[in-house]
């Protein structure tokens, strides 16, 4: 099931609290506050999709020098003399800052 993006309408029309909730996407957008009964409205927001660039999935593969090189990025890590060896991609072995 998708989770929603409410927002609490205030009297003035300032915005409120925000808060998410999972709904059956067939469900009625909710008028009121499941708990306080206030009025709120529910936002549009970007959906998230756990693809090849995902968050998710590209926090993982930073983590991984193999899979940093496949997609084309270079990884340098500073060593004990303060030079930057390669550790993943293409480029100088070493680089002296």
């Amino acid at each position: 099931m998708p989770i929603y993006e409410y927002e609490i309408v205030r009297a003035d029309g300032s915005a409120g609290r925000r808060f998410e909730i999972q709904q059956s996407i067939h469900a009625a957008p909710l008028t009121h506050h499941p708990e306080t009964g206030e009025p709120v409205q529910r936002l549009i927001s970007v959906p998230r999709v756990a693809g090849r660039f995902s968050d998710m999935k590209l926090n993982r593969t930073l983590k991984d020098d193999r899979k940093l090189g496949e997609l084309g990025f270079t990884k340098y890590v500073r060593n004990s003399d303060g030079k930057l060896e390669r550790r993943a991609g293409q480029g100088p072995p070493t680089l002296t800052p």
